[in-house]
């Protein structure tokens, strides 16, 4: 079945949104637990303005929501594949790494 313009527009948006390593991390902690902004601010090692903008595009990529707690707002991952995505990205990082390597090893090792 072919996509519609708007459904690549909206997994590129997707796309974007998980294309920082910083916002990769905020996903890994969100999986584990919700956090509020300070919490995560301390864990990525980022000022909270950073961490805040992160945050907004993993909300408008439709990935995190947020929860207010008194003065604090909580985030968690909306998304339960995303570990199983995860794992598909270290299956194809692994495997890009081997090819590296027999390669490396290929022009290393030839006359």
């Amino acid at each position: 079945m072919t996509k519609s313009p708007q459904q690549y527009e909206a997994r590129a948006k997707v796309a974007k949104a998980l294309a920082h390593p910083s916002r990769l991390f905020i996903l890994d902690l969100l999986g584990q637990q919700d956090m509020c902004v300070q919490q995560l601010t301390q864990q990525i090692g980022c000022d909270q303005s950073t961490v805040s903008k992160h945050l907004a595009v993993l909300k408008d990529a439709g990935l995190i929501e947020s929860r207010r707690e008194g003065t604090s707002n909580f985030y968690r991952v909306t998304c339960g594949c995303l570990d199983s995505f995860f794992q598909c990205l270290e299956a194809v990082v692994q495997l890009d790494v081997e090819k590296r390597v027999e390669a490396a090893c290929e022009v290393r090792c030839s006359p």
